[in-house]
């Protein structure tokens, strides 16, 4: 990309600018009912930004970078399209919110694609990423202690125990996971800033065991394990740094997880029957999904479709699968399903060749046990670290074709 057309550059400096900033707010406004607001604040300046590059690729046509990712993301998109013409969703407008977002997370890959081709783009970019993610987990646990249950110290909810803008725990883990290996790996690159990043690392990590996420606390010490055996085997990192990395980031997190507390989790682990309720929705949804194998209900229509099929009455709505990938096959049908399987397989080697990638594969991993992916902005964090995989596997190909 040093060689791209100066217009080229800017429009990739500015991209990752806006692109960025779109993340940011769709975070900080998470919480907001009003839907124009959430989700349509940061889905608009999304297909704005792609309106953007559109009209400048017309004016001035340059190289745009493709991935294999793009195809099941438009074939998601024009699945519910389908549904909604075909007449197979009970809920055209819950399709039709179901179909945007799918575009959204689309065109959000595909800018990161394009934004971080660039290798001094991308650093920036995942490092503006990184930043806000560790100034939010500091705020996210201050206001757990302080905030007497309102967001930000100012909107009262009557959610329970909130972590800045989010309001659960398994989400806010989600986000965490997908960042918590960019400071391990930053940490590992070594020099005068490992100590800074090993800092990050450890203060976002204690944020989930404070939040109490189970599945999310199992699964972020994990993907540190992986990152950490990842760089090793791949000889990217000394066994010096890796082993001093080891230390200092347990060592600390073991200290700021005793600031934070661990009571909490160590409770909920306690729990003779953790799959309680979530045993018996993920039965009904496996129902639904044989009562309408091949289309399923429509994208966006779990809430609506579930009570026919509940096989236990709890007494209140039952809006999410508490499995990401039994409720796509509920709502979309098994096709449907295979798509993000098949995205979730392809990220697998891609994830582990960036190492700093990894924390996809753990929401991936999450979507097993939760419902993370059912939040359009954790879906649009993970489909814009996706395009950043995709970007920096398809550059490092490029680099080894070269030189054979």
């Amino acid at each position: 990309m040093s060689n791209s057309p100066a217009p080229a550059r800017l429009l990739l400096s500015v991209s990752a600018c806006w692109l960025a900033g779109a993340l940011w707010v769709a975070v900080l406004v998470m919480w907001v009912p009003a839907r124009w607001i959430n989700p349509s604040l940061f889905q608009t300046a999304l297909l704005i930004l792609l309106l953007g590059w559109g009209i400048s690729l017309a004016c001035r046509p340059f190289g745009v970078r493709l991935s294999p990712v793009l195809i099941p993301m438009l074939l998601a998109v024009g699945w519910g399209l389908l549904q909604i013409a075909a007449g197979h969703t009970i809920g055209p407008w819950n399709t039709w919110m179901a179909v945007l977002n799918w575009l959204v997370c689309l065109s959000a890959f595909f800018l990161a694609l394009q934004v971080c081709s660039s290798q001094s783009v991308r650093q920036k970019f995942l490092g503006a990423l990184l930043y806000f993610g560790f100034v939010l987990s500091v705020v996210s646990v201050i206001q757990y202690f302080s905030s007497n249950g309102k967001i930000f110290w100012f909107y009262e909810t009557y959610y329970g125990d909130l972590l800045g803008p989010f309001v659960n725990r398994d989400r806010y883990a989600a986000f965490i996971e997908l960042l918590l290996p960019l400071a391990v790996v930053k940490a590992l690159g070594g020099g005068g800033r490992s100590w800074k990043f090993i800092l990050m690392g450890a203060a976002m990590f204690a944020s989930v065991i404070a939040g109490a996420s189970r599945a999310g606390s199992l699964l972020a010490t994990a993907e540190v394990g992986a990152v950490l055996a990842a760089g090793w085997v791949k000889g990217r990192f000394s066994q010096d740094r890796i082993g001093n990395v080891i230390a200092g980031f347990w060592v600390i997190a073991v200290i700021f997880t005793s600031v934070v507390g661990w009571v909490v989790l160590w409770n909920r682990f306690q729990d003779p029957d953790p799959f309680r309720g979530r045993r018996e929705i993920l039965s009904s949804t496996i129902t639904m999904v044989k009562a309408r194998p091949c289309f399923g209900f429509g994208l966006g229509n779990f809430q609506t479709a579930y009570p026919a099929y509940a096989l236990v009455d709890f007494g209140a709505v039952v809006n999410h699968a508490h499995n990401d990938w039994a409720q796509w096959a509920a709502e979309g049908g098994i096709p449907f399903a295979l798509l993000p399987f098949g995205i979730a397989v392809w990220s697998v080697p891609k994830a582990f060749k960036t190492v700093w990638g990894i924390g996809v594969v753990a929401v991936f991993l999450h979507c097993l046990v939760d419902f993370p992916l059912q939040d359009p902005v954790i879906m649009l964090w993970l489909f814009t670290l996706l395009g950043a995989i995709a970007a920096e596997s398809t550059r490092a190909g490029i680099q080894q074709q070269a030189i054979g």
